[in-house]
């Protein structure tokens, strides 16, 4: 069994594989040894291999935790062993999130021209065809544009995707948050028709943290895959462990 850790700027994400099936995915926010090992005991004796993929500095437990009694540990990086070219200038600078979601796409879709979508504390847009990741762009997410706005000003205020969406807006909450949750909507829907115009048999998915909220919202069909990180993580620790 596979071993994965997934962790992003605001959550981390665990799961185990048992070869490709999922058989556990969850998120927290607040994790400690003892819960991890809690979550990992049904599993300790059957795991095997284990990868770790971090946007921020790993935590130390989850290092001992993966490292107690598995024969192969695998920090995700760009020095991964991976089955597609990176296009990528700076590839020192290209966080694991983003390598993981190509692999993930790569491995889902063989072959095909993939816009990949990651909409969560940022967004960013992935572009991979068939063999080569061509490289991606790099935005605010929905909970950075609201906190950018209120921070950086001195009188608005905090809006979420909690409140009701008035376009235009009767009020500076309603404004806030047309403008905001529009916004990203437009210029996602934007990314996918200029995709479309270049590319002809193509996919665009759509994952992270807010695409749950956003999949229902743009107006352009996209393959919804929340988990498309995980599957790329372990299609990755699968690809170096051989």
């Amino acid at each position: 069994m596979n071993l994965i850790f997934d962790v992003g700027n605001t959550s981390t994400k665990i799961a185990v594989f048992d070869r490709k099936k999922k058989v556990l995915s969850l998120r927290t926010k607040l994790y400690h040894w003892d819960k991890l090992q809690a979550i990992c005991a049904p599993y300790e004796q059957s795991i095997d291999r284990a990868i770790v993929s971090s946007v921020r500095d790993i935590p130390d437990f989850i290092v001992d935790l993966a490292t107690l009694g598995i024969p192969y540990v695998h920090v995700l990086s760009y020095k991964s062993e991976l089955p597609f070219k990176i296009e990528y200038e700076t590839p020192e600078t290209l966080g694991p999130d983003r390598i993981a979601a190509v692999a993930g796409a790569f491995y889902l879709f063989p072959g095909k021209k993939i816009l990949i979508i990651d909409a969560g504390s940022a967004v960013t847009y992935e572009y991979l065809s068939g063999r080569t990741y061509k490289g991606g762009n790099i935005s605010p997410g929905l909970s950075m544009r609201f906190r950018a706005l209120h921070r950086f000003t001195g009188k608005l205020p905090l809006a979420s995707t909690t409140h009701t969406i008035t376009s235009p807006g009767k009020s500076t909450f309603q404004a806030i948050t047309a403008g905001v949750i529009k916004g990203l909507i437009y210029e996602i829907n934007e990314y996918i028709r200029t995709f479309e115009k270049s590319h002809s048999d193509f996919k665009v998915i759509l994952t992270g943290g807010d695409s749950g909220y956003l999949k229902d919202k743009i107006g352009y069909h996209v393959t919804y895959l929340p988990d498309i990180v995980l599957d790329g993580l372990n299609y990755i620790l699968d690809y170096n462990a051989k």
